[in-house]
């Protein structure tokens, strides 16, 4: 087995790769082991808790994680099918360390696990994803720490761990109807692309009755509900546009009043209006964190102590939108495990990210696409306004979108972009790439854009904004041809 094997499986923040050539039984019960040496065991966890998504490899993988586990000692819980936010909530209401097998977004050919502390915190390459992956290839190489078995092939002997299955889906379910209260709103009709992922799991279980809880004001049009990881009707990626086309055509024909569409793993929320026109990411964040500062400041805390986190690409309505309120915004590099260290730190009610992911502190600073779109339904329903007009005020820049482009020399054409900024009179900065900014007055409107490296590919990734869409057109154009070798 060799050192490559273990190095493209394990990424900087999780585990993903290609059933079975990267990821098979035996790695999986290798990462097992390693994991439970490396985190559940220095944290003295008393269990490690295991779901897993739709994907037709994931129990075996799941139950191969648990036997490694269970091998060092450790107790393992499976709870079974749940989305990533339901991984989450065993994690945190349990304060036991997990594991979620999901590929998440990716085709059906891959799959991969996404871990965290107890408390839903995160681990990543830098806090013993790597420690993981080192010792998780000894075991596979035979080397000093032994081969991962489970002693005597039981549960429970000669010292192994014990294994457990727990079903979770009411608590989960409850717990996110804790937090936001729809009973109240007026009736919605509510399109739900699952994508056959774990959507089509967990929205009957939350919105619906499926967790035996009591109906709610919402008609639910389900599109794709079936569990079906080899994902037959689309990718399981509604970041994409060619994967919510058949929301938006759903929501026109039912003349409903928004639509909701997760990824595969049910973590990411994406939201369109009641014309199937597409909410963006950050336009859900501002109205989500207006709400947050208000309920925080209706708690009595003062408004200038409510912190809200967001990445550097999130719209400029976001801080803008903050500021008028008199709350903290807390600016963090694009990435959920920045994401989360940022929202402890500043003990922040929320925070979001262009991608839709949405971390909220009373969710364990964790993300989870169900909770915002509760307050997308609570907000739409608290008022009569049509979800276009309920958002027009979140949504006031022209935007790119991000573009990425393939590019020999990073540096060297982030160093043209820098030098033409300067020439324009703008601001720059660096931080998690160059950020660029400048005011408007008699030279033209104002504009701003970042421009990130990728961390794992020779990609510069650009995203525009502007105070009206000739200008951001202008400065996109401009700056891509500089970054790709074309510009003056």
């Amino acid at each position: 087995m060799s050192d490559s094997r273990l190095a493209g499986l394990v990424k900087a923040y999780d585990v993903r790769g290609i059933v079975p050539d990267q990821l098979d039984a035996e790695v999986a019960r290798a990462l097992g082991a390693a994991f439970a040496e490396v985190i559940a065991q220095r944290e003295d966890a008393r269990a490690v808790v295991i779901g897993h998504d739709m994907r037709p490899s994931s129990p075996e993988l799941s139950r191969a994680f648990a036997e490694g586990v269970t091998a060092r000692g450790v107790d393992a819980i499976l709870i079974g099918l749940c989305s990533t936010d339901g991984l989450y909530y065993a994690s945190g209401h349990l304060d036991v360390p997990g594991a979620m097998f999901t590929a998440s977004h990716n085709p059906a050919q891959y799959n991969g696990i996404k871990l965290c502390r107890s408390g839903a915190r995160p681990v990543s390459s830098e806090s013993g994803l790597v420690e993981i992956r080192e010792i998780a290839e000894r075991l596979l190489e035979g080397g000093p720490d032994g081969p991962v078995e489970v002693a005597s092939g039981a549960d429970g002997a000669d010292g192994a761990g014990t294994i457990t299955e727990q079903d979770l889906l009411t608590g989960y379910a409850t717990f996110l109807r804790g937090l936001v209260d729809l009973r109240g709103i007026r009736p919605l009709r509510v399109v739900v692309d699952a994508g056959n992922g774990m959507g089509g799991f967990t929205v009957p279980a939350v919105l619906g009755t499926g967790a035996g809880l009591e109906a709610l004001p919402l008609t639910i049009e389900p599109l794709y509900f079936e569990l079906d990881g080899t994902f037959p009707n689309h990718e399981a990626n509604p970041l994409d546009p060619k994967n919510i086309v058949d929301l938006q055509a759903a929501v026109r024909e039912h003349g409903a009043d928004l639509g909701l569409a997760f990824d595969g793993d049910a973590d990411r929320c994406f939201v369109v209006d009641e014309r199937g026109a597409a909410v963006s990411a950050s336009a859900i964040t501002a109205l989500i964190a207006e709400r947050e500062v208000a309920r925080e400041v209706a708690r009595g805390v003062p408004v200038g102590d409510v912190s809200i986190v967001h990445n550097v690409i999130t719209s400029a309505t976001v801080p803008e939108l903050l500021a008028a309120l008199g709350a903290r915004s807390v600016r963090t590099r694009v990435g959920h495990s920045y994401v989360k260290a940022d929202m402890a730190a500043a003990d922040a009610v929320f925070g979001g990210e262009h991608s839709a992911h949405y971390y909220f502190r009373d969710f364990w600073f964790a993300d989870t696409g169900m909770l915002a779109a509760m307050h997308v339904l609570a907000a739409l329903g608290e008022q009569d306004a049509p979800l276009s007009t309920l958002m027009a005020p979140y949504d006031k820049y022209p935007a790119s979108g991000e573009i990425n482009s393939v590019v020999e020399d990073v540096a060297a054409a982030t160093d043209r972009v820098r030098d033409w900024a300067r020439e324009q009179g703008a601001r720059t900065e660096d931080f998690d790439g160059l950020g660029v900014e400048r005011e408007g007055g008699p030279a033209g409107p104002r504009w701003w854009f970042s421009l990130r490296p990728s961390n794992t590919e020779p990609l510069l990734r650009l995203n525009v904004e502007a105070d009206d869409e000739p200008t951001m057109t202008s400065v996109r154009d401009e700056v891509l041809s500089l970054v790709r070798g074309s510009g003056a």
